[in-house]
């Protein structure tokens, strides 16, 4: 009986992290650099939605700068998106550290 009990309990977790999944993908986090001349939006799965880049950035003198100012808004958006998702698994797990749940993309 209490087996019975703990599959029932992982069926319904595993629902609730489905669902948690399919919210996270419809969440955006936005983050930007060099004052507003990049800007990269994500989701909650960490995926790269789009990245925007104002023209007066784009000087073909000064690429590295440009290189520079693209990776530090998509490492702040993946840094958003991460954080998110930390915060709806703490609302599922009441927030206990499960191990191995920390990877949020592994289809469930």
């Amino acid at each position: 009986m209490k087996f019975q009990n703990l599959i029932k309990q992982a069926q319904e977790f595993q629902k609730k992290m489905k669902k948690m999944q399919e919210e996270l993908e419809k969440k955006v986090v936005e983050s930007t650099s060099g004052g507003g001349m990049i800007t990269v939006t994500a989701n909650g799965r960490q995926e790269i939605l789009s990245i925007k880049i104002e023209p007066e950035v784009v000087n073909s003198d000064d690429v590295e700068m440009l290189e520079d100012l693209i990776l530090a808004a998509v490492n702040e958006a993946k840094r958003k998106s991460e954080k998110l998702a930390q915060e709806e698994m703490k609302k599922i797990t009441g927030g206990l550290n499960i191990p191995g749940l920390g990877n949020l993309n592994i289809p469930v």
